[in-house]
């Protein structure tokens, strides 16, 4: 349920100024405008720090793109984005390569069955939960399956990346976009 009235989706081709700057940069990135970013251009310094976020966590993370997913996916479930959870269901199956039952178990809510993967998702799951203080079981399981403790920082970027979009995408209702539409939870 949108809760702003007023605003709306920032046309790419009618935008100036900041708003155009941030777009013509997200397409460059992506290929098209996402509705998400056209919402998000609204105040073009989310879109903009949203882009900056996402970029480093995915080039300095260490995570490997399917690891990747699985925070983003985790995230994004915790905060009931149902926008986000299909984009990156799409983004997991179609590009970075999480395996179809990781993924599966994550849309379904049920057990992981890849105890590295499934350690990582607990882990972002309850950093979020929690408001940034996890169990120190889900911690010792992360590190037990062979990640670092930099990488815990890491799902911090990815958490507040997340919550730019998340939270945007719940203020404005964003429509999921047709490339993703297969991916959305029923």
């Amino acid at each position: 349920m949108a809760y702003l009235k007023t605003l709306t989706s920032v046309v790419h081709a009618q935008a100036q100024g900041p708003q155009k700057e941030i777009l013509d940069t997200a397409l460059k990135q992506v290929g098209f405008i996402p509705n998400m970013y056209a919402n998000m251009a609204n105040a073009p310094a989310i879109l903009d720090t949203y882009l900056s976020g996402y970029g480093k966590f995915r080039g300095e993370s260490g995570f490997t793109p399917a690891e990747q997913e699985v925070v983003f996916l985790a995230v994004s479930l915790v905060n009931g984005c149902t926008y986000c959870a299909a984009a990156h269901s799409m983004i997991a199956d179609k590009v970075s390569g999480v395996p179809g039952p990781v993924l599966e178990a994550i849309r379904q809510g049920q057990p992981i069955p890849d105890a590295r993967l499934a350690a990582l998702y607990e882990l972002t799951q309850d950093l979020v939960r929690t408001n940034g203080k996890p169990s120190r079981g889900k911690l010792d399981a992360f590190l037990q399956a062979g990640f670092s403790e930099s990488q815990i920082l890491y799902i911090v970027l990815a958490v507040a990346v997340k919550v730019l979009s998340n939270y945007s995408n719940h203020a404005f209702g964003t429509q999921v976009d047709e490339r993703f539409a297969a991916y959305k939870l029923t």
